[in-house]
């Protein structure tokens, strides 16, 4: 757990995307992740979590559906969504607390 609060302790924006393979909209939402990192680069940080492979974890941040974005700022939580997004929704959301 350490190296994890490690992570999203970062000076930066560090988005958690929790998914598990067989979700449907957890694979849709892989590429818009994928374009939003590309797009704004050094400024988020993404990490994906498998919450079948991680389920202490996903019970730590009590995540009941997949998949469930936690957007965190210097530490802090400061964002948090279960469900598909589009790019244009991610990127508001991610500029807003940037």
């Amino acid at each position: 757990m350490a190296s994890f609060n490690d992570l999203i302790n970062r000076n930066k924006l560090v988005l958690v995307d929790f998914s598990a393979e067989w979700c449907g909209p957890c694979q849709t939402l892989a590429p818009i992740l994928k374009e939003l990192k590309e797009e704004l680069g050094e400024v988020l940080s993404i990490i994906k979590i498998d919450v079948d492979k991680n389920q202490p974890v996903a019970a730590k941040f009590q995540v009941q559906g997949v998949p469930t974005l936690i957007l965190y700022r210097d530490g802090e939580q400061v964002w948090r969504q279960s469900g598909l997004l589009t790019k244009s929704e991610l990127l508001q959301i991610v500029q807003k607390h940037a």
